[in-house]
């Protein structure tokens, strides 16, 4: 694919009609809710436990459905948004949002409950078509800068949502915190029906049922192994015959995929180096991502009793998340300024060396509670800069008309990584763990954090692999979306005469 391809329309006259001050933050606005949303199982977990009367692995469920759900909704979402119903689809998504809202707030059984969260977790296929969104619609270098907005906030929204809901469930239970999450989906849905505009006319979009079928049942399995750990432990053979199954089916989706003629996700695109290398770098630093994440705040809720930890409540030790969520906003509206000058994969190398340095930080300092703070801003700041920085190194390499279906692909990337890196995490700590013991030991959060070094050591150097394929200022990765390199025009990325 050439960079003349990568910007193949320009910005239509009537998507510049709708360049209003309110399109932008109408898109921020639905990616940051349907985030947040999502991550509201994370410290309802307890709450659930005692108020149900589940156990708290059935209670866990609650985020394991939604990132279930969103993960094989967004590549569906993500084609089709590429087509000519992209308005249509983000109001019927948001609609079946607002509606598992409701779900979560009735008077139900847990399995209602369940259906609820499932139904929130399909908005999280939203995100790549908010980007869509920006890139039709926008003048190139507004648009950009957008995009990038639009991932970081799709990272922060947990950072927002896991305080306010942890205060609300001390004060009204889990049902006064799901009550917050129909709030703002209602306002959502009422932000996108009025400030979202069609898609340009001449696009098209088919969706292969056959196989979404296949790769839902492939990705399905891929993220309940990775939430599931004690199926490791206890059934290992069964956890080996569900792997294998999971990439037989894999393996079988992309051969379908190559095949037909209505692809749901454009293989051969996807194999393009820029792309593939930044869905490697997603991959892996997701793992490290959320893996520190998980550590930091399962240490501040340790009690005093297990010789570390802080023995935070939820709510307290959710507002340990408030430098994750502010850093990763100030490194996310940074992040476009500096793409004019620095290449997208160095600024990738660079962010994920960044939260690599989160890592040491929390390794060598965590006796006081400002340390881990500062290593909690730390890896915001880090998140916030590799989530603003990804958008442009794959959009540099794929066609205006395909935006919502590559990064839906980038975005199953990450929901698998994060998935696994919270079950990395999960793993080492109960091996860290002593017989009879309920909290594992110190070291055990250590060894867990040399982990995430090698994992963020990994991200950086594919992040440099993909720096070192071209000069800086030269070809679709050197010119992320928005950004015009050397004889392009900054109206439509075409190249100059």
């Amino acid at each position: 694919m050439t960079a003349g391809q990568a910007h193949d329309r320009p910005v239509s006259t009537a998507g510049l009609r709708f360049e209003t001050r309110l399109l932008v933050p109408a898109l921020v606005f639905v990616a940051l809710v349907v985030a947040a949303v999502a991550s509201l199982g994370t410290p309802l977990i307890t709450s659930v436990a005692t108020t149900f009367h589940v156990s708290l692995d059935s209670a866990q469920w609650t985020l394991t459905i939604a990132l279930l759900s969103g993960a094989v909704a967004t590549p569906v979402l993500g084609r089709l948004g590429a087509g000519p119903h992209r308005r249509a689809t983000i109001l019927a998504t948001l609609a079946i949002v607002v509606l598992g809202s409701a779900l979560t707030v009735l008077p139900l059984p847990f399995a209602w409950l369940l259906v609820g969260r499932a139904a929130q977790g399909v908005g999280l296929g939203l995100t790549a078509l908010m980007m869509g969104v920006a890139r039709d619609h926008l003048p190139e270098q507004r648009g950009a800068a957008t995009i990038a907005l639009i991932s970081v906030v799709s990272v922060i929204g947990a950072g927002v949502g896991y305080p306010l809901a942890a205060l609300l469930t001390e004060f009204g239970g889990p049902r006064a915190a799901y009550g917050l999450g129909l709030l703002v989906t209602a306002a959502a849905l009422l932000t996108a029906w009025r400030s979202v505009p069609a898609a340009p006319e001449g696009r098209s979009a088919q969706v292969n049922a056959a196989g979404a079928v296949v790769l839902a049942g492939g990705l399905l399995l891929v993220l309940f192994l990775a939430g599931e750990r004690s199926l490791w432990s206890r059934h290992p053979a069964v956890a080996v015959a569900l792997a294998v199954a999971a990439v037989l089916l894999l393996c079988a989706w992309t051969v379908s995929e190559l095949r037909t003629d209505t692809p749901l996700v454009d293989v051969r695109a996807v194999r393009h180096p820029a792309v593939a290398g930044a869905n490697l770098a997603m991959f892996v630093g997701g793992i490290g991502m959320y893996l520190l994440l998980t550590l930091i705040t399962r240490y501040a809720q340790t009690p005093h009793g297990a010789g570390y930890g802080f023995g935070l409540t939820t709510f307290t030790a959710g507002l340990v998340l408030v430098p994750f969520s502010v850093l990763g906003f100030v490194a996310g509206k940074l992040t476009p300024r500096i793409r004019t000058r620095i290449d997208g994969p160095l600024l990738l190398a660079g962010s994920a060396a960044i939260v690599g340095g989160g890592f040491v930080l929390f390794a060598t300092a965590r006796s006081d509670l400002a340390e881990l703070l500062a290593a909690m801003g730390v890896l915001g700041f880090g998140v916030g800069g590799f989530s603003a920085a990804m958008p442009g190194v794959i959009l540099a390499a794929t066609p205006r008309s395909e935006t919502s279906s590559a990064m839906s692909v980038n975005y199953v990337v990450r929901s698998v990584g994060y998935s696994l890196g919270s079950a990395i995490g999960g793993l080492v700590l109960a091996a860290g763990t002593p017989t009879g013991r309920f909290f594992p030991d110190d070291d055990a959060y250590t060894t867990a954090a040399l982990v995430g070094v090698a994992a963020m050591a990994i991200t950086t150097a594919a992040g440099l692999a993909l720096a070192r394929r071209r000069p800086p200022g030269t070809g679709p990765i050197a010119a992320p979306v928005g950004v015009p390199g050397p004889g392009r025009s900054s109206r439509t990325g075409s190249p100059g005469s």
